[in-house]
């Protein structure tokens, strides 16, 4: 039986940590080690993974000396990774018993290079057992249906892993780009309905925070993969401009919604209406499921203080002034 390696990026999630483990150590597949990136843990979560590693030896503990992103902490557990197979699980996520032996299954049933399971906790259409060629694979990540644009709830055989190593630059969208790039290399992906991972939306997390310099590397993510795709996959290039103006949209939302004050807002607002206006198709605006975020994208390619009067009748929010 072959060996999975589990990479775990772990930061400060104490709350969560012995819940994911133990579904870890529950796995029925019989060869498996999970390695544990501690990303400069300040909350203890570091001691309960070093507590893990001494009482079982499928654990690996590593750290990091100061906290560097989830892409740096999967790298570190790539470059550590001894297993024939590779899966990524969030420290703040669990799974079921079965996650490892079903993904395995699909996969060297399928001769896929990925496999891909169901995931609660985030909108995701399940779809019937089926394989997915790369070309059919590159269009199902840009829709995010039936699989979706995060590494974890799939296994890659390690050599397409180790050959996709996460950007450490970007610390938002960096996992659309993880995913372009592995399917892109991959003779295809197999994908399971059942809901085999456990997807948890913390607080504090990414939708609660405002907004950054950091997230707006995001931008630079959905270029390149867009560019490229108008290239290689034309026929996904459009999907995947919505990708990128729903990202525009979502962060002129924390914009106006959360985070910054008035100047730093216009600020973000110009920087997100000039990428909005570089992605913008009508094709790609067609394919929004939400007509009102749909009008929000138009907003915003308008400009700023248009978007700020769409989001306070919208969302209820303050209108804030300048443009």
């Amino acid at each position: 039986m072959e060996l999975i390696s589990v990479v775990v990026p772990v930061y400060n999630a104490g709350p969560y940590l012995k819940r994911c483990l133990d579904s870890l150590a529950a796995q029925t597949y019989p060869r498996w080690e999970a390695i544990l990136v501690d990303d400069g843990s300040t909350d203890g979560s570091g001691q309960v993974c070093r507590g893990y590693a001494q009482r079982d030896e499928r654990f690996q503990y590593a750290r990091l000396p100061a906290n560097r992103g989830p892409s740096a902490a999967r790298n570190e557990g790539v470059g550590r990774a001894a297993g024939a197979f590779i899966s990524f699980v969030d420290a703040d996520d669990y799974v079921e018993p079965g996650l490892l032996e079903g993904l395995h299954r699909s996969l060297t049933e399928s001769g896929a290079d990925i496999s891909a399971c169901g995931a609660d906790g985030i909108r995701l259409e399940s779809g019937p057992v089926r394989t997915y060629s790369r070309q059919e694979a590159v269009c199902c990540l840009g829709r995010g249906a039936p699989f979706n644009h995060v590494p974890w709830g799939k296994l890659y055989r390690a050599d397409l892993a180790r050959a996709c190593p996460f950007d450490e630059r970007a610390f938002y969208s960096e996992d659309l780009l993880f995913l372009y790039e592995a399917v892109k290399r991959s003779n295809g992906v197999s994908c399971i309905p059942d809901v085999l991972y456990h997807y948890v939306c913390r607080e504090g997390g990414q939708m609660q925070s405002g907004m950054s310099a950091r997230k707006c590397t995001a931008l630079a993510v959905q270029e390149t993969v867009c560019r490229d795709a108008a290239a290689a996959f034309p026929q996904a290039e459009p999907h995947f401009r919505r990708l990128a103006l729903e990202t525009d949209r979502w962060l002129a939302t924390l914009t106006v919604k959360l985070g910054a004050e008035d100047g730093e807002a216009s600020a973000y607002l110009k920087l997100l209406r000039d990428d909005a206006r570089r992605h913008f198709s009508w094709r790609a605006l067609s394919l929004f499921a939400s007509k009102k975020d749909a009008a929000a994208v138009l907003a915003l390619c308008m400009g700023a203080p248009v978007f700020r009067g769409i989001a306070a009748a919208f969302l209820g929010l303050k209108r804030l002034g300048g443009g």
